[in-house]
């Protein structure tokens, strides 16, 4: 399984990004945000899954870990695919999107092309629970960030946390702090609750 690519981007295709890995171009399917982001000969690093079928084989790629956790979560959907969870990802920002699934808006899910109503509705049936209360008040939200992330959301998330627990473990500590005591205190809430 290919987890993460480093390189340099050296075309960009329709919904693609191909990174030159030492003389190897991988084509990696990306969100609008990634593609947008992405500028011919920049280095960058795309956290990625590897979709394996009979007939071929494909990259995903994200820039943080949090995005390829929901883009997961959204594929163990009956009738959700790689590409549908991506068209979902393409509606708005990762917390937009998390957002309107725990509050169950299936009519935000429906803005995504390819998927129906139906559809929809078993996205926010299945994950509503799985990634979290809506983040209605910005002064509660964690800050997910554009290209990087946030450190301490992905390593909890790396260590086992779902995406909503990772995003409560953190709500309460001062985003300010240095990622490694973020992470230390969140811990350390958890273990105490």
């Amino acid at each position: 399984m290919i987890a993460h690519i480093r390189g340099k981007v050296s075309e960009k295709l329709l919904n693609a990004l191909i990174i030159d890995v030492s003389g190897v171009g991988y084509e990696v399917q990306v969100t609008n945000h990634e593609y947008d982001g992405a500028n011919i000969d920049d280095e960058i690093i795309l956290h990625t899954y590897h979709h394996i079928r009979e007939q071929s084989q494909e990259l995903f790629g994200f820039y943080s870990l949090a995005s390829k956790r929901l883009f997961e979560m959204l594929i163990t959907v009956q009738g959700v695919g790689p590409k549908a969870a991506l068209a979902i990802l393409n509606i708005a920002s990762l917390e937009d999107v998390q957002s309107a699934i725990a509050s169950s808006d299936s009519g935000f899910i429906t803005q995504a092309s390819g998927v129906g109503k139906r559809t929809a509705e078993r996205v926010v049936v299945d994950l509503s629970d799985k990634v979290g209360l809506p983040l209605l008040q910005p002064s509660q939200r964690v800050n997910v960030g554009k290209s990087s992330g946030d450190e301490a959301l992905e390593a909890l998330i790396a260590l086992g946390y779902s995406l909503a627990d990772a995003s409560k473990a953190l709500q309460s500590i001062d985003n300010d702090l240095p990622t490694a005591d973020r992470i230390r205190l969140a811990l350390k809430l958890k273990s105490e609750v």
